[in-house]
């Protein structure tokens, strides 16, 4: 970088303003950084917590599914499903957390309810109705799941891009303008310094 940079006095000028000028930019990208990982830690917890309740909703719909398997017969089970007239449907649009653009998803007809399954009370099952309504709640903690690990998977790479700006800014354009900017500086005053000297030499004669 030194050897593309005349040493003029404008272009220290010059230089000095952007060393400004780029140190702020660090530092902003340093607070956004630092925000952006502490978004990701608390989203990262509340996403741990989201798998373990999924993981515990899926194991009591599994059991009831079985349960209803068991007593009501599979015949029975997939006839109720047949029957359901509404399936789950889940939108997704763009949300900003801190300049990041993440997915928000919502659903609908996720849960449904005993008038949606089109049983009827005769043709109802109290297993079936439990296993129904236990599925209902495993579809919307899915989508509830999707939407943060797929938030967290974009905040972790906008975390690692910001991470390596930063990196670059303070360990290579940094360091390399202030470099500059020194030696721009120390070859003024050689120039100085020969001036004067030539100045002294041309009164002496």
């Amino acid at each position: 970088m030194v050897l593309d940079i005349k040493p003029t006095r404008s272009e220290l000028i010059n230089l000095k303003r952007r060393i400004k000028q780029t140190k702020n930019g660090y530092k902003l990208l340093k607070m956004k950084r630092d925000g952006l990982f502490h978004e990701f830690r608390g989203l990262l917890k509340d996403m741990i917590k989201a798998k373990s309740e999924l993981t515990a909703t899926y194991r009591e719909a599994k059991s009831r599914i079985d349960l209803a398997n068991a007593i009501e017969g599979g015949l029975a089970v997939r006839a109720a499903a047949i029957a359901n007239s509404t399936s789950p449907e889940v939108e997704v649009s763009p949300r900003n957390i801190m300049g990041v653009l993440v997915p928000s998803i919502t659903g609908s007809n996720l849960k449904t309810s005993f008038e949606q399954r089109g049983l009827g009370f005769i043709g109802s099952s109290p297993y079936i109705d439990e296993a129904a309504d236990s599925f209902g709640q495993l579809i919307e903690k899915m989508v509830k799941a999707a939407e943060m690990e797929a938030t967290l998977k974009r905040m972790l790479a906008e975390i690692e891009a910001t991470k390596r700006r930063v990196n670059a800014l303070e360990f290579k354009v940094i360091p390399e303008m202030e470099e500059t900017r020194d030696f721009i500086q120390l070859r003024l005053e050689e120039m100085e310094r020969e001036e004067t000297f030539r100045l002294k030499r041309f009164k002496n004669k």
